[in-house]
């Protein structure tokens, strides 16, 4: 049954393993910014830690309030991955004052939650923290890298009967955490697609590759030799954004930016495991000189295919252009006939 439109929603921002990288990029929210998104979607901030003044004896009464059931929790934020070493106790990250760890504290709160949202990949599946050989033993809320799982384990449901939802990004969009605010506030979980990997289908179901300002260059395979070049940044440089999913340069960052706009290869930052791609993020692994990440949905032999036809084909202008830091060569106006 759907809630009043004048009751308040209740928000808890929690957060553990992580840099607060997705804080930044939450506050950096335009059209509308963070404050006014909340007003709008009646949420209540009950806590978070750059934004609120309660700290020490007022933070965890507020918290065992919570626990207890005494104050209604609508929404849980997990910003960060969750640390359970060393060997279970979740005594790497103890809650300041407080006899018990982090770990303890967010699936208590969890279990009061009418939803859980993992904000960033380092919540969402374990991201930065459990990379390499992951001494902290991080994970994310309903995974373990790629598989399910987790703190919460793969059968959780909050209150409204949906599991976590995994705004995963490092660091996450703004507008997809301010989106996924409003659209759980309103009582609109049921309508709200995820994709297998329980991402927001409003952004997941893009790719990177969509709207990126280098796909000229790709389609004619006119690919970028050193980081400053203007091409293609598939071939040799390491870009997956054929591959990963996020609608990060169609909704760009504050209205104008995205990594590949400022001339970094996409390294699919949205992705379960993208910490540990077990080769250097800037370079492309090959096989017989064929990439070894092809574009999502394409098969190997028409990639060759459609490589070979399209460099054959290659405009002298892209080709000087890919290999250059700026513009050799200008699109040239034909001329009219007389």
């Amino acid at each position: 049954m759907n809630k009043p439109s004048s009751t308040k929603r209740n928000l808890l921002w929690l957060q553990s393993g992580g840099c607060g990288g997705c804080s930044q990029s939450l506050f950096c929210a335009e059209a509308p910014d963070l404050l006014v998104s909340l007003a709008a979607a009646n949420i209540q901030l009950l806590w978070h830690p750059s934004l609120s003044e309660a700290s020490g004896g007022d933070f965890l009464n507020l918290l065992e309030q919570i626990k207890a059931g005494e104050i209604r929790l609508d929404i849980l934020c997990l910003e960060g991955s969750v640390v359970r070493g060393p060997n279970g106790s979740g005594r790497f990250h103890m809650m300041a004052n407080s006899p018990l760890p982090m770990m303890a504290w967010i699936k208590a709160l969890a279990l009061q939650a009418e939803h859980v949202v993992a904000v960033g990949t380092c919540a969402a599946y374990g991201g930065i923290t459990a990379a390499g050989s992951n001494p902290s033993d991080a994970c994310g809320l309903q995974y373990e890298g790629a598989e399910g799982g987790g703190l919460l384990g793969e059968d959780f449901k909050g209150g409204s009967g949906f599991p976590v939802v995994n705004i995963a990004g490092c660091p996450a969009h703004p507008n997809w955490i301010t989106e996924t605010l409003m659209v759980l506030a309103n009582d609109q979980s049921d309508d709200m697609a995820v994709d297998g990997f329980g991402r927001p289908s409003s952004y997941a179901d893009h790719l990177v590759h969509h709207g990126c300002p280098r796909n000229e260059y790709y389609e004619y395979k006119a690919s970028a030799e050193k980081p400053s070049d203007l091409g293609c940044l598939m071939e040799h440089l390491g870009c997956v954004g054929t591959q990963a999913h996020g609608d990060c340069n169609i909704r760009l960052w504050n209205g104008e930016g995205s990594c590949l706009r400022g001339g970094y290869a996409c390294i699919n930052c949205t992705a379960a495991e993208f910490e540990a791609p077990c080769h250097p993020f800037m370079e492309t692994p090959k096989i017989a000189g064929i990439p070894i990440g092809l574009p999502t949905d394409m098969p190997k032999a028409w990639f060759v295919a459609l490589a070979s036809l399209a460099k054959a084909a290659t405009p002298t202008r892209l080709k000087e252009n890919a290999t250059s830091d700026h513009i050799q060569v200008p699109p040239v106006q034909p001329r009219k006939r007389p």
